[in-house]
């Protein structure tokens, strides 16, 4: 059965670049995105965790997205990020995403609120049907969240709103996404959160990944995906054990700061990050660096 809506595999949860004034960098911003596109990404997503999204205002998230529109040039899938713990203003994000022609939006479990399961399938409710043309995305990270959106309530979501096409689910329960498969419409796409997950929960049927280690690795997450799905499975397996260390160390500290020292590491982009996050130390990236530039 075809997907309901395919993101792609890889699916690259983009840094924001800030300059030395911590203001976005948007010749950076789209420098990154070509590079992304040329690297192994299907899809990038703006303004989310990994994008520093919370510490930007609503008019640097449009002017970003624009930005990275522009430079991906319809080579790539560009989603945004439209989740909140207010569902009015998860709502109001959704639609500016739908004013800017978004190709679909990533949206949170409400977090630091804590709904239950019938306050959780209200918020996405409200959303779907607010946007009802867009993709959506739902995103499941109870590490962050403080609340874990059950199987079920991700069923229900998918099985009445169509444009509820996936789940990232950033949440080491196997159990669950064998849950998801099984109560969950067949068109219905699962995404690894985490990349050291990705291998594991395809083995589940799940499609991809939302990735921050594609930012360094994106071709080769790609082909280690690519080689699973083939029927290559020892390849895949190879390559997962390859990168597991890295994956590891790029959430030593506070998701994005390793990811942004690597990139700076490799001249990529300058590694300044909004504030409450602050750099790694000096030993910090020596191990981080030593781990990173083996693979």
């Amino acid at each position: 059965m075809a997907l309901r809506y395919d993101a792609g595999e890889v699916i690259t949860a983009m840094v924001t670049p800030f300059n030395s004034k911590r203001e976005i960098d948007y010749n950076k911003a789209e420098e990154l995105t070509k590079y992304l596109i040329s690297h192994g990404s299907d899809a990038v997503l703006v303004a989310g965790t990994t994008g520093e999204g919370p510490t930007l205002t609503f008019e640097e998230e449009i002017e970003l997205l624009s930005t990275v529109k522009r430079a991906a040039a319809n080579k790539t899938k560009v989603i945004m990020n439209a989740g909140s713990n207010s569902t009015e203003t998860a709502v109001k994000t959704a639609k500016l995403a739908e004013k800017e022609d978004v190709d679909a939006i990533l949206s949170v479990v409400p977090y630091y609120n804590k709904p239950n399961q019938a306050g959780i399938i209200e918020h996405f409710s409200a959303i779907a049907e607010a946007v009802s043309n867009v993709p959506i995305i739902l995103y499941n990270i109870p590490g962050r969240t403080g609340v874990n959106m059950l199987p079920e309530t991700v069923a229900q979501l998918a099985k009445k709103y169509s444009n509820i096409i996936a789940v990232k689910q950033s949440y080491g329960d196997m159990d669950a996404v064998t849950e998801m498969k099984l109560c969950c419409p067949e068109d219905f796409s699962i995404y690894s959160g985490d990349d050291s997950l990705t291998l594991p929960m395809m083995s589940l049927g799940a499609r991809g990944v939302v990735s921050v280690a594609s930012h360094i690795f994106g071709s080769e997450i790609k082909s280690m995906i690519r080689n699973y799905k083939t029927g290559e499975f020892l390849a895949a397996i190879n390559m997962h054990k390859k990168l597991y260390p890295a994956f590891k160390k790029l959430f030593m500290a506070p998701n994005p700061v390793p990811v942004k020292a690597v990139l700076a590491h490799k001249g990529i982009i300058d590694e300044y990050l909004r504030r409450p996050l602050v750099e790694l130390s000096d030993k910090e990236k020596s191990e981080l660096f030593k781990v990173v530039d083996k693979i």
